[in-house]
């Protein structure tokens, strides 16, 4: 690759990197800022209310501030979205699911989702080809046409990536805490609790240890005092998991609660095999770690190891060979 393409496409490379850490420390900070904002509008209002000092005023305009910026985007993002998004039932359908099972339900997180994409790929298209003008370099029209097709690609499919990711971890997340939350389960039906307030209670009591469970619990506590039926608000939780564990655990309780069959019974029996199966994920991981670890050590550890045992024996080789010429 000449330079005259390469320092083009590290110019664009860290302009992207440098605009994307800005969007993702500002969605940090206002992800951190938004219970403390709700907090400070209910308390201030629109405006001052008596016995509010000056900084407490304050904060609560900063926040609205905030608040009135992050709406902004969200709406920018949404107009544009709503332009992009597939009409298709079916892929929308799919792009909400995928979504769901990450954490956004959101009436319009689809629609902000792809506002984001094409306002990405857009970006990082504008970023490469901006330097086509703002460097000397001058790079041929074809390339830059290539490249700037390449980086707007790369922009539209990232947050593809970034979304399996995040469903992927919280996957693993609910993985991790649904034994627990299973034997805490048995242990309110054996008391006498009905399996509606069982679920309910345990959604509240795992909240800290895991989030995510603890939200779909409490969605599927809602469908249920909404006027759904259980054996429909189990599937959708299994749906919106998208785990086989839960996927078994909802069609085992669908079929007690169809066949009469004891619940306790039933829930222990799984969590017995469940954490049988996890131990065997454990046990398959710490199989898989030598073969992980060979490549670091061939890489890194044996070439420092050949110089340290090898270096001074070559370099009285060195010294014996100069003698003897």
């Amino acid at each position: 690759m000449s330079d005259t393409f390469l320092i083009p496409v590290l110019a664009s490379g860290l302009a992207f990197l440098s605009i994307l850490a800005l969007c993702l420390g500002l969605s940090g900070y206002l992800k951190g800022r938004q219970r403390l904002s709700r907090i400070s509008d209910r308390i201030a209002g629109r405006g001052s209310r008596p016995g509010l000092g000056p900084d407490e005023t304050g904060d609560a305009r900063h926040s609205a501030r905030k608040g009135r910026t992050r709406g902004a985007f969200l709406s920018g993002f949404k107009n544009l979205g709503e332009r992009i998004k597939p009409k298709n039932e079916r892929d929308l359908d799919k792009g909400g699911l995928s979504l769901t099972r990450a954490g956004f339900r959101g009436e319009n997180a689809l629609v902000v989702f792809w506002g984001i994409k094409c306002a990405l790929a857009v970006v990082m298209g504008l970023s490469l080809a901006s330097v086509r003008f703002l460097t000397p370099l001058k790079t041929p029209a074809p390339l830059m046409a290539v490249g700037v097709t390449l980086f707007a690609l790369i922009g539209f499919y990232l947050p593809e990536i970034w979304l399996k990711l995040r469903i992927s971890k919280r996957k693993i997340r609910i993985l991790h805490v649904l034994p627990d939350a299973l034997d805490l389960l048995v242990v309110c039906v054996e008391s006498g609790m009905g399996l509606d307030q069982a679920l309910s209670r345990v959604g509240r009591e795992i909240r800290l240890a895991g989030p995510e469970l603890s939200e779909e619990m409490k969605v599927l506590n809602l469908e249920l005092r909404a006027g759904k039926m259980r054996r429909e608000a189990l599937k959708n939780l299994a749906l919106r998991v998208g785990l086989e564990d839960m996927n078994s655990l909802v069609t085992m309780l669908i079929q007690a609660d169809a066949f009469g069959a004891s619940v306790a019974d039933t829930l222990r029996v799984y969590s017995d095999a469940l954490r049988v199966r996890r131990y065997q994920r454990a046990e398959e991981i710490a199989a898989k770690l030598p073969v992980k670890l060979l490549f670091p050590l061939v890489l890194f550890i044996l070439p420092a190891l050949f110089v340290v045992i090898l270096g001074p024996a070559g370099i009285q080789l060195m010294q014996i060979f100069a003698k003897i010429q």
